[in-house]
């Protein structure tokens, strides 16, 4: 599974699907149901880690499978699929405003739902109107206010087996080279505050009233290593692969960090990465 994850890091699937449309995929996860086999799905393998033993059953991989998008006015519909900053240059080009954020979220519609998705001082509850979810073998539209979402999570945390297939969004007109000119600058801010090695992304939730690169590089912890996961020296929030990085060692890396934070500050970092799979 390093081959699917931003990470790196990963052993085997059993199986891996990809997709081609809905039906597929439903049908796939009724078949796994009805004999038992787990199943595990991927959007665009950020904010995931997948332990060393890899994942039992049937993982499906949406990412680069479902990336249908349709515009209907102001409204957007995109499948789990689609990563979020095509979408942010998608409708950034049709003149519709209030995905630019999405241009510093490297993961998927559907993670993007699943974790309440945000950048730049937005999230993705503020545009999001509706997501299709696979339920218990139906497809169950859920409004916004039905989602649970919050910073970093929705009701989907509480409910593994659920699956968002699409989501549909209501934006505002916009000027088109106005908006690419304010995704290229959230583009360039990330590249220049974010280091250039594999990593899942941020590993740890803000803690209030603070940041958790800043309470990290105050710990004195920028630098450390746990076998090959290093927490970078350009942002002490992405904890990065150096090269054969194993689960095992990331895990390391995020308790102490925690460790040591909470003992020279007494702030309690909580990470949001979701950790899949066997030791």
């Amino acid at each position: 599974m390093r081959r699917y994850t931003a990470w790196k890091i990963g052993g085997p699937a059993d199986a891996l699907l990809e997709p081609k449309s809905v039906d597929e995929l439903t049908g796939a996860v009724q078949i796994a149901r009805e004999a038992g086999v787990p199943v595990t799905v991927l959007g665009g393998g950020t904010n995931v880690l997948v332990r060393d033993g890899g994942i039992r059953g049937l993982t499906i991989r949406l990412a680069k499978s479902l990336t249908n998008v349709e515009f209907d006015g102001d409204r957007v519909f995109a499948a789990a699929g689609v990563l979020y900053p095509v979408l942010a240059n998608t409708t950034a080009g049709r003149g519709l405003a209030g995905l630019q954020f999405a241009t510093g979220i490297p993961g998927t519609v559907g993670g993007a739902v699943y974790m309440n998705a945000g950048a730049y001082g937005s999230e993705t509850v503020e545009l999001l109107d509706w997501a299709d979810v696979l339920r218990d073998g139906e497809v169950v539209r859920m409004p916004n206010e039905d989602l649970g979402l919050a910073y970093r999570k929705s009701v989907l945390h509480e409910h593994p087996d659920w699956i968002v297939l699409r989501a549909g969004y209501t934006l505002k007109p916009g000027d088109p080279e106005e908006l690419k000119s304010q995704i290229k600058e959230f583009r360039a801010q990330r590249m220049s505050g974010s280091p250039n090695k594999p990593s899942c992304g941020s590993t740890f939730k803000r803690p209030e009233g603070d940041f958790p690169g800043r309470v990290i590089e105050a710990a004195g912890l920028k630098g450390t290593r746990v076998g090959n996961i290093e927490v970078s020296p350009v942002h002490a929030n992405y904890l990065v692969n150096l090269g054969g990085g194993t689960a095992r060692d990331a895990l390391q890396l995020i308790e102490h960090v925690r460790a040591t934070v909470r003992e020279k500050s007494g702030i309690e970092l909580e990470s949001e990465v979701r950790v899949i799979g066997e030791p």
